[in-house]
């Protein structure tokens, strides 16, 4: 057996398909399948279980997974460490955030990266799903969200602050609330997921939280989607602060609330950067992760600044 034979084993057990293995490889699947028969044959054991619709692994094939992933695994970082090494920062770098996100805060930086690190190319996997790092091959990921990602490792990239805001022609027509109970009055533009269509929670600079009843007449899935409806006119937002911070600053939408903490669900939450290894870190990623927070520490709220 060779190391490739065995990288396609553990890559097979990863994503748990011959396609999917033989996609990212530019191969034909049964060229995959051969490979995985003669290492089966080779071994003496049945290390998956095949049909036409499913691929499960025996007992064999995990326990052998269990032994050689590591193995795998180590020499790939030597390749890679040797090899920055030799010829500095060259590659691929498999990066995934949320569509909006990287829309308003990776992309605006890619003229930059590029400008600065000619050698990297980059794929930048924008969803609003969160992916298996390890089955996808993502070197490095941005997530939102109130804690770190359990079996990642990482670090906060900054902390998060929901703002409410309104433009100035909804509030020329509609008026402006005075206090946040009176955005039940008001039809606003929700978030669709549980906790943000129904209710805004509003924490007072005392630490006392005001529970306020939510109406609306629009509820979107996108986070892009609502910022531009804020912007048209359309209501009330509860919105991400690095979503909406420059339309604030330019004067296009208004802060209603300023002096209070505002959420949906929880009020302590961050952009987190994360990846897979907890025994490896690429000089290319840590490279990403040095310059992603250089180029986004603008948004730091002031405490964290």
């Amino acid at each position: 057996m060779d190391v490739v034979t065995l990288s396609i084993f553990v890559e097979v057990m990863r994503r748990g398909s011959f396609a999917a293995v033989a996609k990212d490889r530019n191969v034909d699947p049964s060229s995959i399948s051969r490979l995985i028969a003669s290492l089966e044959e080779e071994l003496g054991i049945r290390l998956f279980q095949r049909s036409t619709r499913r691929l499960v692994a025996t007992e064999g094939g995990r326990i052998y997974f269990e032994r050689i992933e590591p193995l795998i695994e180590e020499l790939e970082h030597a390749r890679q460490t040797a090899r920055d090494v030799s010829v500095g920062l060259v590659g691929t770098l498999r990066v995934s955030t949320t569509v909006a996100f990287g829309q308003i805060c990776i992309v605006p930086l890619l003229a930059d990266f590029r400008q600065n690190y000619p050698g990297l190319s980059l794929e930048l996997l924008l969803t609003d799903s969160n992916l298996d790092l390890i089955g996808e091959r993502i070197d490095v990921a941005i997530r939102l969200g109130p804690r770190l990602d359990v079996g990642y490792v990482g670090t906060k990239l900054f902390s998060t602050r929901y703002r409410v805001c309104a433009s100035r022609a909804y509030l020329a027509r509609a008026g402006v609330p005075s206090s946040p109970i009176q955005l039940a009055e008001h039809k606003c533009v929700v978030f669709n997921l549980p906790g943000f269509r129904d209710r805004w929670l509003f924490r007072k600079p005392n630490g006392g939280v005001i529970e306020v009843p939510i109406t609306s007449a629009l509820r979107l899935s996108s986070a892009l989607a609502i910022r531009q409806c804020a912007l048209d006119g359309l209501g009330p937002v509860l919105i991400g602060h690095w979503n909406i911070d420059a339309d604030v600053a330019n004067g296009s939408v208004l802060d209603l609330f300023p002096e209070y903490s505002v959420t949906a669900t929880d009020f302590d939450t961050a952009a987190w950067i994360i990846y897979p290894s907890r025994t490896y870190l690429s000089a290319k990623v840590r490279t990403f992760i040095d310059f992603v927070r250089k180029r986004l520490r603008h948004y730091a709220l002031d405490q964290e600044k």
